[in-house]
């Protein structure tokens, strides 16, 4: 049995009364932050912390162009991923002027399971705009944001907000609990390898940026597809033996834009996916499996081209884990491929991974020689993109269909092209691996620096 015995000195005026909150845990580390010397996250914001609110529910739409939005699930550890950023029009962003962001903000995810995940606003942008389940943090200076990226991400303060949340059922934080988070009195020693720490990883990421770009403009080049502008004509002739042998009558599927992006890739011995690999599909046990720890469970919101990543993540339990393992778990060298909810998303597993994917998402398993950091990329650019565009009839594809996704032309370059655009990729995935290790290091390393009071 776990308990603790406190005076009623330390009921915190009466604010709180509910065991969970004087849990040993939670008391032993505000005890250490105490012992340190703190400020409170409130006094190291320029602004009276806010947040944003929702335009959808004023019956405005999100854009493809315009000023980014930001959402919980574009946080990472000291960074932004924009890879699924959304936009908002002038008028809206001008309307939620309380809750525009700028480059070197702290972000917090303050409602649903993301909880207490962070984000530090980079410079892609001059202005940004953000939902509710965003807390918007402003610090005095940049290595100030900088050390609270990291500070936030570690035990010391992801125990305090695990307490503020009440650890049970709640699923958000208020604002006013934001602001109380105590956090350590950064000493220059402390300031100065945040910075360095945080610089670093930027350029990482950038250079992460750059390997991959290099990549897809390598593969496109060699296609011909380099200066690629889609053809927005609004009629099309089309044979009936076209529409036949497509089974479809709409005239999205025909637009000319398609047709040049097909003829470019069938000039460079294309072969259909479903010739290529073999693709076995996921499973979804349901929520009520879903468990707070055991084994993961990848979902579509979880994988991105760079990974699985550790946002909103769910877990099975060890028993239906095994029940599951033989046929759902994905191997090291195969490929996952999102087919539902934001389709068209693919990644090389790299690295073994004791998990389960759910139903959204498809193992690719290469039965033909082909590379398959190669085949990914083909998968990603608008190679794959247009073509599953072309499927949905040019709306946003809400399921993708396997036997769809079989029929998708794949450009086969020669062995030592589709090397050369591999390696790229893999430079790209190895900067960004190490960007993500060195952050995990600072983490471990500031804990230490404040437990040992250095």
């Amino acid at each position: 049995m776990v308990y603790s015995i406190i005076q009623k000195s330390q009921l915190e005026g009466a604010l709180r009364m509910d065991a969970e909150y004087y849990q040993p845990e939670f008391l032993g580390n505000a005890k250490k932050i105490e012992n340190f010397g703190f400020n409170t996250l409130r006094n190291l914001s320029e602004i009276d912390i806010t947040k944003g609110e929702t335009p959808l529910w004023r019956g405005d739409e999100y854009l493809e162009k315009g000023n980014p939005f930001l959402r919980s699930e574009n946080l990472i550890p000291s960074g932004l991923n924009l890879s699924n950023l959304v936009f908002i029009s002038d008028k809206v962003h001008e309307r939620m002027k309380r809750s525009k962001i700028y480059p070197n903000d702290i972000l917090i995810a303050i409602v649903g399971a993301t909880i207490g995940q962070t984000g530090l606003v980079t410079e892609e942008y001059s202005e940004y705009n953000s939902n509710q389940a965003v807390a918007i943090v402003r610090p005095q200076n940049q290595k100030i944001a900088n050390y609270l990226s990291i500070i936030l991400e570690t035990k010391i303060c992801q125990l305090q907000i695990e307490r503020l949340k009440g650890g049970g059922s709640r699923d958000n934080l208020d604002l006013h609990e934001v602001k109380v988070i105590k956090i350590p009195k950064p000493k220059d020693k402390i300031l100065s390898y945040c910075n360095q720490v945080v610089n670093e990883v930027k350029n990482l990421r950038q250079q992460g940026k750059f390997f991959y770009s290099q990549a897809d403009n390598l593969l496109l080049e060699e296609l011909g597809l380099r200066d690629y502008k889609k053809s927005e004509s609004l009629s099309v002739i089309i044979n009936l033996s076209e529409v036949e042998n497509a089974n479809r009558i709409d005239a999205e599927y025909f637009q000319e834009k398609y047709k040049k992006l097909v003829k470019k890739i069938k000039l460079n011995k294309a072969k259909k996916l479903g010739n290529l690999v073999s693709i076995k599909k996921g499973f979804e046990p349901g929520a009520e499996e879903y468990k707070e720890e055991g084994k993961l469970f990848i979902r579509v919101s979880s994988l991105s081209v760079n990974g699985v990543e550790n946002s909103d993540q769910k877990y099975l339990s060890e028993k239906l884990y095994q029940e599951l393992e033989k046929d759902y778990e994905p191997k090291v060298g195969e490929i996952l491929l999102t087919k539902d909810a934001t389709p068209g998303i693919a990644y090389v597993i790299e690295d073994e991974i004791k998990g389960i994917i759910s139903s959204g998402i498809l193992r690719l398993m290469i039965k033909e020689k082909i590379d398959a950091e190669y085949l990914t990329l083909c998968l990603n650019s608008i190679i794959g993109k247009m073509q599953a565009e072309r499927d949905s009839g040019g709306s946003v594809i809400a399921h993708w269909k396997p036997e769809q996704i079989k029929d998708i032309l794949i450009p086969i370059l020669p062995k030592k092209t589709q090397q050369k655009i591999a390696d790229l990729v893999q430079q790209s995935h190895e900067a960004r691996k190490k960007a993500k290790e060195l952050l995990e290091e600072a983490k471990r390393k500031v804990e230490e620096m404040i437990e040992n009071k250095k």
